[in-house]
Formats: C-alpha cells, structure tokens, sequence
C-alpha cells in the first residue's frame, strides 16, 4: 500500500518525533510505501529514514522551491511547479492518507484532502494521528460541524483518528482489505 503522509518540516520535540519514527518503522516493517513531500528536514526526514531503515520504499513529491531540501535517498522523487500540482500527485499517489502533526502547510493539505473525499473525488481512507493530542481541538470542530449539519455524511466516513501509528496502520490495512 502506498501511504501519504502528510507532516511537518519542522524539527520537533520528542513526544512528536519518538512516535513518529515508530509509525515509519511500521510502514517499512509491513512493506508498504511512503509518499510524502519529499523534504530531508524535521519530520519529513524522520519518516523517511526510518521507512527506509525498515526496508520500505521512500516516493517523495517535492515543489520547485523547495528541491534544493529534497531527501537524497528516496526511490523516486518527483518535483512540482507549485503546492497545488504536488498536492495533485500525492494524492494520484497515495492508497490512502495519514496526516500527522504540522502547521499551515499540513491543515491547508489535510483540509483539502477532506474536501475532496466529502465530494467524493476520492475514496481513500483519511487518518489524523493524533499524537499527544495534537488534534483534540479540530476533532472537537468536526464533531460540531457534523452536529450542526456542515457535514453531508457522517465525520466517521470522513475521517478516522488515531491515538498512534498502530491505531492507524490497523485501520488502513483494514480498509484496504475491504477496498482491494
């Protein structure tokens, strides 16, 4: 299975960074393959080496200005004229999305992923791994959305949360087995 991720080129603290090599280490170990924005730097990185420590295989999709940042090891590396074409091909990509902690970059890349499965536009499997919380208060938006009616279908066919990257590699798997 290919798995997009979507994370942070920040370096982070610790209680991002530990769970976050754990989840590449299971994308690796269960032999599926990572998509993700292609960066050497923060988080990107982090999962990266360790998908590609485990034996996975690394598809990064990176963007003109930031090649210059791109992970030197990956097994095919892809470069973009903009946000919306690297968007584009991540999702063209991807069996399924994972978004994992970020900033604007990562909620602009969750959002529209939502939206387009909302539409219909595609039937991949969307997770947000909440790892320390991170998400407590999106998730708390989108139980409201869904009670207030802003949602055509319900949050749970929208999107699934995960505490950890077991909790999501499960569900995917499990999602790709009924889908595959």
């Amino acid at each position: 299975m290919n798995i997009c991720v979507f994370c942070s080129a920040a370096d982070l603290d610790d209680r991002y960074v530990v769970p976050a090599r754990q989840f590449a280490e299971l994308i690796g170990k269960g032999g599926h393959a990572l998509v993700w924005g292609g960066s050497d730097t923060g988080l990107m990185k982090v999962m990266a080496d360790g998908v590609r420590g485990a034996g996975g295989k690394l598809i990064g999709i990176s963007v003109e200005f930031l090649a210059h940042a791109a992970y030197e090891g990956a097994d095919e590396m892809v470069v973009t004229k903009d946000l919306a074409e690297r968007k584009a091909q991540l999702l063209a990509r991807a069996d399924a999305i994972v978004v994992m902690v970020g900033g604007t970059g990562t909620l602009d890349e969750a959002t529209e992923m939502l939206e387009l499965r909302k539409h219909g536009l595609h039937t991949k499997p969307v997770v947000l791994l909440n790892t320390a919380g991170f998400y407590d208060g999106l998730k708390e938006q989108f139980l409201r959305m869904e009670a207030e009616g802003f949602l055509p279908l319900p949050l749970a066919e929208l999107v699934f949360f995960a505490e950890d990257g077991v909790g999501a590699l499960a569900y995917l798997e499990e999602k790709a087995g009924i889908q595959g």
